[in-house]
């Protein structure tokens, strides 16, 4: 088929590669401009999928807006069979969604209808759903109601969002595939109309741990921002972003450090933090952490 892909992050790449794996003449891809990143933000950064495309021979467009009818006449003139979305990062005008003779299938990571929007896989695991996936969904105008041509689920038991988000890229990957190789044994099949949910993006104020909640909500807290943005506590002045961590049976007031092993009191049970990271710094154990930072036992964080 002649493809045009549309995505940005490190989630997207997979879904791009098994496309030009499987044969399809990807025609174009569709990606973010660069952003300001690199030492200091003085760098214009490709995104990732920006960088593979270009490695794999694929001519890439990075337009701000696909609103205006220069755009959406630059859209068409690829003559596309389909156009595979995902996480792209701009909503899609009708005139882009009706272009291709088989319209737009986007990889979308839930099970939908559960946590339509921006942050899928944090939701879910903040929430503490039990199970997560991909959907292999035919777009149309609104925010992820389309029909879902197939499906695949797996476990969340406790992974992170960094860990699980590699998984449902590689699970959308190959439902992809499957889907192209014979779109009539897949026929789009409707949302249900109950048990719909919104993922909201993620607020930056969030990552701040909140340690009156119970020890659970606390590990999904951690679990659903690593690892990014990360979530976090200050002590003197300085952010420390808790990337793992253990529950423990111990209680005490929020937020009360309870030993030496940095164990910390929420609203009922206790945390434990495995990794740590400080402003600046690298990845290191509690351990390395307590070396060079005092917490003292009873500190209130």
């Amino acid at each position: 088929m002649r493809i045009i892909f549309m995505g940005t992050p490190a989630f997207a790449v997979p879904t791009l590669e098994a496309l030009v794996a499987d044969g399809h003449a990807v025609v174009a891809a569709y990606s973010q401009p660069p952003r300001p990143g690199g030492r200091r933000g003085r760098e214009l950064v490709r995104s990732p999928v920006h960088v593979r495309a270009e490695e794999l021979g694929v001519p890439v467009l990075t337009p701000v807006t696909l609103r205006d009818a220069e755009a959406q006449a630059a859209f068409a003139a690829h003559d596309a069979d389909v156009t595979v979305v995902a996480a792209y990062g701009l909503i899609l005008p009708r005139a882009v969604l009706e272009a291709p003779r088989l319209g737009c299938l986007n990889v979308h990571g839930s099970l939908l209808p559960r946590w339509r929007g921006a942050a899928p896989v944090q939701r879910a695991i903040l929430a503490g759903d039990a199970e997560t996936g991909v959907g292999i969904m035919q777009m149309e105008a609104g925010l992820d109601t389309g029909p879902v041509r197939l499906e695949g689920r797996t476990s969340i038991d406790g992974k992170n969002a960094g860990q699980l988000t590699d998984e449902l890229a590689l699970m959308g990957a190959r439902l992809m595939v499957e889907v192209l190789r014979d779109p009539d044994a897949y026929p789009p099949v409707a949302q249900p109309a109950a048990g719909i949910t919104y993922a909201e993006k993620i607020r930056k104020d969030e990552a701040r741990i909140d340690f009156g909640g119970d020890a659970a909500q606390v590990a999904r807290q951690v679990a659903a921002f690593c690892p990014v943005p990360g979530a976090f506590f200050e002590h003197q002045g300085e952010r420390v972003k808790v990337l793992e961590a253990e529950l423990a049976e111990r209680e005490g007031l929020p937020g009360e450090v309870l030993d030496d092993t940095l164990t910390i009191a929420c609203g009922s049970g206790a945390i434990r933090p495995t990794r740590v990271q400080r402003a600046g710094r690298g990845v290191m154990s509690v351990a390395e952490l307590l070396r060079g930072f005092t917490i003292p036992v009873g500190t209130r964080l």
